[in-house]
């Protein structure tokens, strides 16, 4: 009879504690990377970028360049979007453009107009012509200030700190500093936002680290530099705010697991290893899944993370936490013949595709009261 009376008890205290869970309701915001791959304009510029021209090799002409629109706008509205979550992202983090002329046109789009996308965008000196850029809706963040900063790195493999400290020790030899800065390898830079998410001060940052053109091995010092200048980066904003809630993504070109990023950044595979000012990064386990963004050598990896500061893998959610990790790529994004069958659908000489990257996405929530 106790033992009835026992199982009784617990099945109506399950019961309440489902209830009780059912009741409670969240804030739910998406926050995305996409590679565009070339979203170039038709108009000649003084960037390099002849290629995207109604008379260059691509022919790009303003039929090629607003069907680019339309499915970069089609895939941004759907990122992230189910039966919780509705709305397109609230954060893009967006690289591979050439302008902020084509983010007005793609923000613009029937597609994106109705969620009010603000822009953070700043010309880097990449040779390509290729910078990296920020939107983000009205309605939800407010930005407080926002920068950009250089990543400098050298054909001799010096990185930041130290030719930076070999051009200060040698500042009154202005050839030394001349010579030396045509070694550099010019790349785009980082992009750095501070505002309030619904009242929650957000720090983002948005890369797009040096390629690996000339081979992993010999192009990885690069990337090192590019990990261990977020690294710094996040250390300033912990000076000023040591509880701060920091957002770093991009297209890195390496994966979860290169010394870029577990070295470089710190960042760790499980929310437990993951200590006071430390990265959780959510994509290195889905990369040991099996999932991939893009396929380099016919090999798929992960090169588009979204990673997030410890403030944001507290298991309170009386403010924004992060709650789990995506890859947004849908059948139509795919292609589905040829030597490339299953590789993310690119722009081909019949096709206007989307891109050689799938969009990475996480998901920030917050109990509501």
């Amino acid at each position: 009879m106790k033992i009835k009376k026992f199982i009784l008890f617990l099945v109506v205290t399950s019961t309440i504690l489902v209830a009780n869970a059912q009741e409670k309701k969240y804030k739910v915001h998406t926050v995305a990377f996409y590679n565009f791959e070339n979203l170039f304009d038709t108009i000649n510029n003084p960037n390099n970028d002849e290629e995207w021209t109604p008379t260059g090799i691509q022919r790009w002409t303003s039929k090629k360049y607003n069907q680019k629109l339309e499915n970069l706008s089609k895939v941004l509205m759907q990122i992230g979007t189910n039966e919780q979550q509705k709305e397109a992202p609230t954060f893009i983090g967006c690289s591979e453009v050439e302008n902020r002329g084509v983010l007005e046109d793609l923000v613009k789009h029937p597609n994106l107009a109705k969620s009010d996308y603000g822009i953070v965008h700043f010309e880097s000196p990449d040779k390509r012509g290729i910078d990296v850029s920020f939107l983000y809706q009205k309605k939800y963040f407010k930005p407080m200030s926002f920068t950009h900063i250089p990543l400098l790195v050298y054909r001799n493999n010096d990185t930041n700190n130290k030719k930076e400290e070999r051009i200060e020790e040698d500042k009154s030899d202005i050839d030394k500093i001349e010579v030396a800065n045509d070694k550099r390898v010019f790349t785009r830079d980082i992009l750095l936002v501070t505002g309030f998410l619904d009242g929650e001060e957000v720090n983002i940052m948005v890369n797009h680290w040096p390629s690996r053109a000339g081979g992993e091995k010999k192009s990885s010092p690069f990337r090192e530099a590019a990990g261990r200048l977020n690294r710094k980066i996040m250390d300033s904003i912990y000076k000023i705010n040591p509880n701060a809630k920091i957002i770093t993504m991009g297209d890195l070109n390496d994966g979860a697991y290169n010394k870029s990023i577990k070295e470089g950044i710190g960042a760790k595979l499980k929310k437990s290893e993951v200590k006071r000012f430390g990265v959780y990064n959510p994509f290195e386990q889905m990369a040991k899944e099996g999932n991939a963004t893009l396929f380099y050598r016919d090999a798929g990896d992960i090169f588009d993370q979204i990673m997030v500061s410890q403030q944001f893998v507290n298991p309170d959610y009386s403010s924004f936490r992060y709650w789990k990790a995506g890859i947004y790529n849908k059948p139509y994004m795919i292609t589905t013949v040829g030597q490339y069958k299953g590789y993310p659908l690119r722009h081909g000489a019949t096709e206007i595709g989307y891109s050689d990257h799938f969009p990475a996405y996480i998901y920030l929530i917050k109990e509501e009261k």
